[in-house]
């Protein structure tokens, strides 16, 4: 079962890159901001059937969740739009291994604190010293 959510999540990392092109291109012809309206615009309309025809929870259950729990929607219009603005900049490859390190430098810090409910997986030497050289790689990559 972990083998399957591993090779989903490997699938979206694939469309991610895929999405950084695609949106840094259509980030060219529209505008950057429009960009990103536009995709979250089409990602929303592609959800809403989903949720229409195979959704099984409650949306009404909205009121009730922790106020802090709805700002994955501007955290992901934010990352949306880093990506249209960075790709035509620096490259698909230069901005997926910056979003990668970031995402390993936060996911790190969130598993040593324990943060936002998770459980703690303290942050050690070994995994300090690969997350610097993940930053080097960032420098070096650009060079």
């Amino acid at each position: 079962m972990k083998l399957i959510f591993s090779l989903l999540a490997l699938t979206g990392g694939l469309a991610m890159g895929i999405q950084a092109i695609v949106n840094g291109g259509l980030g060219k012809r529209v505008g950057a901001i429009e960009a990103s309206f536009i995709s979250f615009l089409v990602g929303t309309a592609a959800l809403f059937f989903l949720v229409l025809f195979f959704g099984k929870g409650n949306l009404l259950a909205i009121s009730e969740v922790p106020k802090g729990q709805l700002i994955g929607g501007l955290l992901g219009a934010f990352f949306v739009l880093v990506l249209v603005l960075a790709t035509p900049k620096i490259g698909v490859t230069a901005t997926l291994i910056s979003v990668i390190v970031g995402q390993l430098l936060i996911g790190s810090l969130i598993d040593h604190f324990g943060l936002f409910g998770g459980e703690r997986f303290p942050l050690d030497l070994k995994k300090s010293l690969a997350l610097l050289l993940m930053l080097a790689s960032i420098y070096i990559f650009q060079k």
